[in-house]
């Protein structure tokens, strides 16, 4: 049940922290001026592994946990959606949204700006799918 409880609250860690990127810092950086956009990026990059790093750790464990010692309210079904939810947002992250911070830690390009927002959504709607399920299961 621990590995449930802490999974579910790293989740909603996730969830809070992606729709304030998705709905705050990914579309401001379409209307910075370039220099200040390739700053503002790297800022981004390096203060929110911080934030993320951590809870990302904790729902990569948890949901590992979870798929072989799982507690009796929640199915197998259910732990693999979960971790299938987690594993759509890590994905995303890797071969998604870092290449594009890359690109705009380097050069602002208000395309590629867009293009960040727009994927984003896939990231977006994976941990709040994931946040939905794992709190079903808490109180079911």
């Amino acid at each position: 049940m621990t590995a449930l409880v802490l999974g579910t609250a790293a989740t909603w860690g996730m969830v809070g922290v992606i729709w304030m990127v998705q709905l705050v810092q990914y579309p401001m950086l379409t209307g910075y001026p370039p220099e200040a956009a390739t700053t503002a990026m790297a800022d981004h990059q390096r203060r929110i592994s911080w934030v993320v790093g951590p809870l990302m750790a904790v729902e990569g464990v948890t949901a590992l946990i979870l798929l072989v010692d799982r507690p009796e309210i929640m199915g197998a079904t259910q732990a693999w959606v979960a971790a299938i939810l987690l594993g759509v947002a890590l994905v995303s992250t890797v071969a998604v949204q870092v290449p594009l911070h890359s690109r705009l830690a380097d050069a602002h390009d208000v395309v590629t700006a867009r293009r960040l927002v727009a994927t984003n959504w896939v990231r977006t709607t994976a941990w709040t799918a994931r946040g939905v399920l794992l709190v079903a299961v808490l109180i079911s």
